[in-house]
């Protein structure tokens, strides 16, 4: 498949798989936790809290990976993306993103704390269903 329709299966299954693998750098190496995964296109935001250990980590090194789909409930479709990430508290992304579930850790949108890490994908691994592995490069 062309470039494009790959774009277009990843993104369909970046929005169908709420949930992945976030992988940050820590002294050298690969520090994994899951959370909740939201994207416009190709572009993938993570909500956290400034007072996280990935937070400190982006800082040292914006190299990170994520890892999804293939989970129950999602599709049988996955993705693994490599990016660099950066950490925003633009207003109005974050009163996009904002979910009520986000109460057990942050105290509203407006928590100073409330930050979201804004991934920009440079390479991205397509399989369907575990067959036929695409490579996507941006």
């Amino acid at each position: 498949m062309d470039q494009q329709q790959l774009e277009s299966k990843i993104t369909e299954t970046l929005e169908r798989n709420r949930f992945g693998s976030f992988a940050t750098v820590e002294g050298g190496r690969p520090k994994v936790r899951y959370m909740t995964v939201f994207n416009e296109g190709m572009t993938v935001y993570l909500v956290t809290s400034a007072k996280t250990h990935k937070v400190e980590e982006l800082e040292s090194n914006p190299n990170v990976a994520l890892l999804l789909g293939f989970e129950q409930g999602g599709t049988q479709d996955e993705v693994q993306i490599e990016g660099t990430a950066k950490v925003t508290r633009d207003e109005e992304l974050r009163k996009k993103l904002w979910h009520d579930t986000f109460e057990q850790w942050l105290e509203g949108p407006d928590d100073p704390n409330y930050v979201v890490i804004e991934i920009t994908p440079t390479r991205a691994e397509y399989a369907k269903s575990k067959h036929e592995v695409e490579v996507w490069e941006g």
